[in-house]
């Protein structure tokens, strides 16, 4: 597996691109119930395929360099990459997972992005899995299955490079309680300790998807609500979480920012942090929070890094 630190890359794989279409890359053909039972007694699916089972259902969509992260992070042996892509053909070939990839004009994408199928659900059941993966979630569109894989890249991020990490929530749940509704952050949640204290980070993933300005600015409204009417226990956090939002880009978290001023929308008891997906393959996290800070002198807003050791 290629580390963080061998990529090289000025755009992030999970920034949206023109005309961009998801391409089913999985199988049409009929596999019974019978076929995977007979390939489950005979050896063929074992336990480290029931693993990449529950991986996939904890993170609805990911990558195969994800799952192997994940998996060294479970000391798990996959022997290599390729084999793990073995496996992952074979849960494919019978129908308990599936794949797409994404292709534009720039040509075919570089990574493969893997999910349920019918099938895992019944097997992830039949051991008292609690999966709630249905048929419509496959239809999801591009811009939510990237805002689902930069989550992932952020919450591994934590895991593996944060010593104070304690745990992460793939899909935290959020209760505006003035508005009466139940939101989601796209891109998870994480839990630091040191030395007794704690903090929770929760990332609202952005992309440049079709209107991502108006909807970006109808999300924060409900933040807003969240933040204004926060008491310890509400959504399951005890202390006021800290909201990051993570962008394609630093240019794009200026364009996010600019749209937040203009809506004059004011979150109360936190700051607003921005990062972006390429800061997660760095090294160290512990400059990869960025601040918009007025600048007294022009009475323009200016990015500044916000250094926290707490990420180190």
């Amino acid at each position: 597996m290629i580390e963080d630190n061998e990529i090289e890359a000025v755009v992030s794989p999970f920034a949206m691109r023109e005309g961009e279409i998801k391409v089913f890359d999985g199988k049409d053909n009929y596999v019974s119930m019978n076929q995977i039972v007979h390939k489950i007694n005979i050896g063929h699916i074992t336990d480290i395929h029931f693993t990449l089972l529950e991986i996939v259902n904890e993170f609805e969509f990911i990558t195969s360099r994800q799952l192997c992260q994940i998996l060294e992070l479970k000391n798990i042996d996959y022997k290599s990459q390729d084999k793990l892509n073995n496996k992952l053909e074979q849960l494919v070939k019978s129908k308990i997972l599936t794949r797409y990839y994404f292709a534009s004009d720039e040509g075919k994408g570089i990574y493969k992005i893997y999910c349920l199928e019918k099938m895992g659900k019944y097997l992830l059941e039949s051991r008292g899995i609690d999966c709630k993966w249905q048929q419509t979630d496959n239809t999801k569109p591009i811009e939510m299955i990237k805002k689902r894989l930069a989550g992932n890249q952020i919450l591994l991020a934590y895991l593996r490079k944060v010593k104070a990490f304690e745990n992460y929530v793939v899909k935290p749940s959020i209760n505006a309680k003035s508005l009466n509704k139940t939101f989601k952050a796209t891109g998870g949640s994480v839990k630091l300790t040191k030395s007794n204290k704690s903090i929770t980070f929760i990332f609202e993933v952005v992309r440049r998807e079709k209107d991502w300005k108006t909807k970006i600015i109808d999300k924060l409204k409900l933040y807003k609500d969240f933040y204004e009417n926060f008491i310890p226990g509400d959504s399951g956090f005890s202390m006021v979480p800290q909201l990051i939002f993570v962008t394609e880009d630093d240019k794009h978290s200026a364009e996010l920012f600019i749209e937040i001023v203009k809506a004059n929308i004011e979150i109360p008891k936190i700051k607003l942090l921005f990062t972006t997906d390429l800061k997660q393959i760095k090294e160290s996290l512990s400059d990869s929070l960025t601040e918009f800070e007025l600048d007294s002198s022009t009475n323009k807003y200016k990015a500044k890094i916000v250094e926290l050791k707490l990420l180190d």
